[in-house]
């Protein structure tokens, strides 16, 4: 049988230790704030963001462009057909009054026929 591999507490110590000057040498090998390659990656990330926002804004005016042409198309549309029933009501009406007039005619005629028996 095995023996168990048991670090010792000065073996672990060690371990943190070395992770810790690993991250320290890690973080002092980073640029400075004020380095060319920081700003000239920041100046890049500043181009990109002002690229998305210009292409939001673009596609929301061109979102609400084709809103207001929706509403002016259904807009248009409803004007139409209320044209249309104006229409319709202005033709049944000219109708009416045509029947109107021919039954008055219709009327007026058999009155004068009726007058005219009666002279006789």
């Amino acid at each position: 049988m095995g023996q168990f591999k048991t670090d010792q507490l000065v073996d672990r110590l060690e371990a943190t230790a070395k992770a810790r000057q690993a991250t320290l040498a890690r973080f002092r090998a980073r640029p400075a704030a004020d380095d060319p390659v920081v700003l000239a990656r920041q100046a890049a990330r500043h181009t990109v963001v002002q690229a998305r926002d210009v292409r939001a804004s673009e596609r929301e005016i061109a979102r609400l462009a084709a809103e207001a042409d929706r509403e002016a198309a259904a807009l248009a549309a409803k004007e139409r057909a209320e044209a249309e029933i104006a229409r319709q009501i202005a033709e049944k009406a000219a109708r009416q009054a045509d029947l109107a007039a021919e039954q008055k005619a219709a009327r007026d005629a058999r009155f004068a026929a009726r007058k005219a028996r009666a002279r006789r």
